[in-house]
């Protein structure tokens, strides 16, 4: 999926956004812990990310949903747009004035999706690498929190849930949210701790509350955690094994979402057979992308995603395009001046998920794997430190998770990039 922003992006987008932790409570739970062995990463003072980074967040959470493609394609498109305008420049976060422009219902839907995109950032910021929706717990247990999450501490152990709340109404105050975070928790996580789900046990949760007075520009964060009442929390970073098992269902879960965002739905077709939906595409149901070299970093990009910039260029006679297209200046022209926001995945993660997605294909959706081994990496424009702002010339943003998932916020300019291509057979090409 490719996101182009129709006006010249504003200073916002080079203005890192600091939001401090106001707030946080920790409840008991018995028994506890419900993991031996299991200790809760320690929870982060603030969480400092750029714009598109939230929004990227955004499009994470929206395509957890159970919902058409096209739709789902469609609501995580809208989220540049609407960080970009709806949020105010500046180091701290606040709401700009474009937001008194919704109406009551449109501004309470915005602010709960920037509610799930915080509440994504602050995941991370924990070191959480893997997830879904939390309606695998069961779709009939309402309420229940939105997500769950795995990776980092709790690997080996289960998995963690968490629920977002976010409010840009005239009556946030510090009380307020401080009041939803504990509420949401007692209502909509508690009670599924120790339950078990297809991606294992829940044996941890959190409630992240996020408000922002439009007025006012008051802003706070609380989190409603359970308690861990043995063992002691590690002071600093917890580490992350250089390639931790993840639950295969868990691990397709959150694939099948990011492969959405870019724009691969043939990889996503495939993931949703394996899943249990759908029929079997058929063999030949491939995949190609376009290589992206930058400092130190490699990325895949869907063909898929580029296609319509690359249609207007492409002649009658091009049937073989993209295989065995040698027109460098055609390259130059097209991809010189790239979409801006573009989803891609590192090479490693990249080169990971897809061969081990042609082995899992091979053996039949019947005899999967139930752990698989994939690389976790570090991320980058989520957990930057303050002060790194730059002219937008100077640097080339990139929002990287864990997981592989990036977005590129803009493509540089490729002379003549390389191609892979995936096969569900042969694997990569």
């Amino acid at each position: 999926m490719t996101i182009v922003a129709t006006t010249s992006a504003p200073a916002l987008w080079r203005s890192e956004k600091t939001v401090d932790r106001t707030g946080h409570r920790l409840h008991p739970h018995k028994p506890s812990p419900l993991s031996v062995g299991f200790v809760a990463p320690a929870m982060a003072a603030q969480i400092i990310f750029r714009p598109e980074a939230l929004a990227a967040s955004m499009a994470r959470t929206i395509t957890l949903r159970h919902a058409p493609d096209a739709l789902l394609e469609r609501w995580a498109r809208a989220q540049l747009l609407e960080i970009e305008y709806m949020v105010a420049d500046g180091k701290a976060f606040a709401l700009s004035p474009d937001l008194h422009a919704l109406a009551d219902a449109e501004r309470s839907g915005f602010a709960g999706r920037v509610g799930a995109g915080v509440t994504d950032l602050l995941m991370n910021a924990l070191g959480y690498v893997w997830r879904d929706n939390a309606i695998c717990l069961s779709s009939s247990l309402d309420p229940h929190a939105d997500f769950i999450y795995g990776g980092s501490a709790v690997t080996g152990h289960g998995v963690v849930l968490a629920e977002a709340h976010g409010s840009f109404a005239q009556s946030v105050s510090d009380s307020r949210i401080d009041g939803e975070a504990r509420r949401k928790y007692l209502r909509q996580v508690k009670p599924h701790i120790g339950n078990s789900c297809v991606h294992g046990k829940v044996v941890h949760g959190y409630s992240v509350a996020f408000g922002s007075h439009p007025t006012g520009h008051d802003t706070y964060l609380h989190i409603a955690e359970t308690k861990i009442s043995k063992g002691k929390k590690k002071s600093g970073p917890v580490p992350v094994p250089a390639a931790p098992l993840v639950s295969t269902s868990l691990a397709l879960a959150a694939h099948r979402s990011n492969f959405l965002l870019m724009g691969a739905y043939r990889i996503v077709a495939w993931i949703d057979w394996l899943r249990g939906a759908g029929e079997r595409p058929d063999d030949s149901f491939d995949a190609a992308f376009f290589i992206v070299d930058l400092p130190e970093r490699r990325y895949w990009v869907s063909m898929e995603t580029l296609l319509p910039y690359l249609r207007p260029w492409l002649l009658p006679d091009d049937r073989d395009w993209p295989w065995h297209w040698d027109d460098v200046e055609r390259w130059r022209r097209v991809l010189g001046r790239g979409p801006h926001n573009v989803f891609a995945m590192e090479d490693l993660a990249a080169k990971s998920f897809m061969m081990t997605l042609s082995a899992m294909i091979g053996g039949g959706r019947e005899r999967m794997p139930e752990a698989l081994g994939l690389p976790v990496l570090k991320p980058s424009g989520l957990l930057d430190t303050p002060g790194r702002d730059a002219p937008e010339e100077d640097r080339y943003p990139v929002t990287q998770y864990g997981d592989g998932l990036a977005l590129l916020a803009r493509l540089p300019r490729l002379d003549r990039p390389g191609t892979r291509i995936w096969s569900p057979k042969q694997g990569i090409g």
